[in-house]
């Protein structure tokens, strides 16, 4: 997901719907959801006002496609790679280390979920938490638990990622050793994805 978030240098010609989305999506990265205002984007892309107002009528309106953007962003590089991996159990690995790895991705959620309030939000967030706990459940089930099982480890997994990302971004915990995180990821995967059952791997 590194393309994510990629800073826009300033252009001359015509910008599209998607570059001031981009760039709406970078402010919130850098500086939170309310900061994302017409005047200091188009500073930032090296255009006039007019050029936002010929793709949307209003900030909210950039709010909602800088937030679909990146909803529809990471459900395409982040769930769409893994539907290649067969297994369950490394699919489920693959997930946790994409996502442990990512930076920009992490900051934007962090931030988005600090403007819950905002009636924009809300929705956008409720469908990616969904979409996220619905992955995890199906992807538990099809490692061999059963729904009920599934259903609390998948919100176990999603608890944990969430509750990091507070640790490390709001509440500025040091950041951990590149040897000691790895470590940490690893001990995630093992706790949180079932073995195989003796008899499969028998």
């Amino acid at each position: 997901m590194t393309g994510l978030a990629t800073r826009q240098e300033p252009r001359t010609g015509r910008l599209s719907a998607e570059d001031w989305a981009q760039a709406a999506l970078d402010m919130i990265a850098d500086q939170g959801v309310a900061a994302v205002a017409v005047e200091p984007l188009a500073r930032r892309l090296g255009v006039t006002k007019g050029s936002f107002y010929w793709h949307f009528p209003s900030r909210d309106a950039l709010l909602q496609a800088a937030l679909e953007r990146w909803e529809s962003v990471e459900q395409e590089t982040v769930f769409g790679t893994l539907e290649a991996v067969s297994d369950p159990r490394e699919r489920l690995r693959a997930l946790f280390r994409v996502v442990a790895h990512e930076v920009k991705p992490h900051i934007i959620y962090s931030e988005v979920l600090k403007a819950l309030d905002h009636p924009t939000v809300q929705p956008v967030i409720d469908r990616v938490s969904q979409r996220r706990l619905d992955y995890l459940t199906a992807s538990f089930r099809q490692a061999g638990m059963a729904r009920a099982d599934a259903q609390h480890r998948a919100r176990l997994a999603y608890a944990a990622y969430v509750g990091f990302l507070q640790l490390n971004l709001q509440l500025q915990q040091s950041k951990l050793p590149h040897d000691e995180f790895e470590a940490y990821v690893e001990h995630v995967m093992s706790t949180l994805i079932p073995p195989i059952p003796p008899a499969m791997a028998a």
